[in-house]
């Protein structure tokens, strides 16, 4: 289904389904009542993740990663480049190289460490 993502990666912690809510401009995640987030905006054929957030309590379970993981799963699908400003994303980025061509020209300094 487009805009949702069953995401299987990560720790063995909850894998929620993750949802682009287009409206909102941020894919979204929920578990237990509880909304984990990744902001963004696009530009042409570019979505710039600006910014994660995991719930406190959510923490520690593999979340933000499963999260990342689905919304760069999304990007490919959708032929987008990316643009990872969330120090999240660039960091999942760096350390998952088969990612690393989904960046936008002249990104490659934002997961560089």
């Amino acid at each position: 289904m487009r805009g949702e993502h069953d995401d299987r990666a990560g720790r063995g912690g909850p894998k929620p389904a993750v949802r682009d809510n287009a409206a909102a401009h941020r894919f979204e995640a929920e578990v237990d009542g509880k909304l984990a987030t990744a902001a963004y905006r696009r530009e042409g054929d570019v979505i710039v993740f600006t910014h994660t957030e995991v719930p406190p309590e959510l923490e520690g379970h593999g979340l933000g990663s499963q999260l990342v993981h689905a919304v760069l799963a999304a990007a490919r699908e959708q032929g987008l480049k990316v643009v990872p400003m969330c120090p999240s994303v660039a960091r999942y980025m760096r350390d998952h190289p088969d990612t690393q061509d989904l960046l936008a020209p002249a990104s490659r300094a934002a997961i560089e460490g």
